[in-house]
């Protein structure tokens, strides 16, 4: 990652998350701060210990971004794909992933191509394979239950109003 500069938020309860995570997929899904074409995705890590809120963050975003129903948890099938009104979304889970070069019998390559908004929790696991991040989300567990969120990354420039 180039110019990484950082911000940090606290999110009270479940409730802030899910307004914060909609304010957020949608500044991300808007289109690149950077001079990519709009339809160019945005690879976003989230980072954080097992029930720390990466798939509250995830599930919240995707629904922003009008992924309507249930969303499945990718925990099992590593990966889940949705259409939306702002083209295909994925979210990804890889903390089963037993080796990084499974990602290509997944047709890694192929997600990362054609998705406006990839959400890859647990992407240490796939090291190695993965592009680097447009945005990556570290949530940590504070006191009462506070979620501390650090977000770091290029695509800070077009979040900014957050």
């Amino acid at each position: 990652m180039t110019d990484v500069r950082e911000r940090r938020f606290d999110i009270a309860d479940e409730a802030a998350m899910v307004t914060f995570a909609g304010s957020l997929a949608t500044r991300l899904a808007a289109g690149s701060a950077r001079d990519e074409p709009a339809e160019s995705g945005v690879v976003v890590h989230l980072v954080g210990d097992l029930g720390a809120g990466k798939s509250v963050l995830a599930r919240a975003m995707l629904h922003a971004l009008g992924v309507e129903g249930t969303i499945r948890s990718p925990t099992y099938t590593l990966v889940e794909q949705y259409e939306s009104p702002f083209g295909m979304l994925v979210h990804m889970d890889l903390y089963r992933l037993a080796d990084p070069e499974e990602l290509y019998y997944l047709d890694i390559g192929e997600f990362l191509a054609t998705a406006r908004l990839v959400l890859i929790e647990w992407p240490s696991r796939g090291s190695g394979v993965l592009p680097e991040p447009d945005l990556v989300i570290e949530i940590r567990i504070g006191g009462d239950n506070l979620r501390q969120l650090r977000l770091a990354g290029p695509e800070l420039e077009r979040i900014d109003a957050l």
